[in-house]
């Protein structure tokens, strides 16, 4: 018993790590009505100021802060004079530019500050509590708590507040939020510095798990759009359980399920997702589309 325990708890934790990308992800087919694959590449540069600036004496909480007000810039410029060309054109070419993007950025950061891995700080202490017999890190637990806290926010911005609606209407139709006298240029650009700035926060919790690398989040990347997809694109609350059901399954099945084991859990999550779509295409929270011809 308190070694499935202990599989959950860590299952937890790793599903956190998936749940913080697809939180981002999230948010910007929420505002934009894009699936932007260059969020990882994104978070991973705010990291990487952070990093810098902790390097520079200044603490860890300033350093964290800077990056995500650089996250919000960065986001915001990357809409206005790069996916502004595509938005409006076919979606999988500026699809295609967002993993271009994605590759840029993680060249970028290879010949900033190479490949090696990096120490990065963490925001909890590195301390473990025991609970019934199972150990459980302050860092995971902090990680979890402050993604269930990102989450409620989330959901609240886009069902509760003026401007989440006014996002999730320009995503939906443009043309027409346009003729309502919303400025959809200006929301589309606070769409993207909103996710890069989810981003930030994401990078922020993951570095210390995972090392600081420019390739750090790549495997979380696709973990992350599969809990997309599982959950729902238009539930925050349905990401983080999906990516919660993956963290755990994930564990279970490579101890618990021989001819799996650690080799092939990988595959658990797709077989999820391929059971999961067969029985309800949009997602286990996401709403179905009803479309007028």
């Amino acid at each position: 018993m308190g070694e499935f325990v202990q599989l959950v708890v860590d299952g937890l934790s790793t599903g956190s790590v998936y749940a913080a990308i697809a939180l981002a992800i999230v948010l910007v087919h929420s505002a934009t009505g894009l699936v932007n694959f260059a969020q990882g590449g994104m978070a991973v540069l705010a990291a990487y100021v952070a990093w810098v600036l902790t390097n520079q004496s200044v603490p860890l909480v300033v350093a964290v802060l800077a990056s995500i007000v650089f996250s919000f810039v960065l986001g915001a410029v990357v809409e206005r004079y790069l996916m502004r060309r595509f938005e409006r054109g076919d979606p999988d070419t500026a699809v295609v530019v967002t993993i271009g993007l994605l590759t840029l950025i993680t060249g970028i950061a290879g010949w900033l500050w190479s490949y090696n891995n990096q120490q990065f700080p963490s925001l909890f202490p590195l301390d473990t509590v025991s609970f019934l017999g199972v150990s459980i890190s302050i860092r995971s637990i902090g990680t979890t708590l402050s993604i269930v806290a990102v989450m409620i926010v989330l959901q609240l911005l886009f069902v509760r507040t003026k401007l989440g609606l006014a996002l999730r209407a320009v995503a939906i139709n443009p043309q027409s939020a346009a003729f309502s006298g919303l400025p959809v240029e200006r929301l589309l650009m606070v769409g993207w510095g909103l996710a890069a700035v989810l981003g930030a926060v994401a990078g922020a919790l993951v570095a210390p798990q995972l090392t600081l690398t420019p390739g750090m989040l790549d495997n979380a990347l696709v973990y992350a759009l599969a809990a997309v997809i599982l959950g729902g694109l238009t539930s925050p609350v349905g990401v983080v359980i999906a990516a919660w059901m993956i963290g755990v399954l994930e564990n279970l099945a490579a101890v618990y399920v021989p001819f799996i084991g650690h080799d092939l859990k990988i595959a658990v999550p797709f077989i999820l997702l391929f059971v999961v779509l067969v029985v309800r295409p949009q997602g286990l929270f996401g709403r179905k589309t009803v479309v007028r011809v």
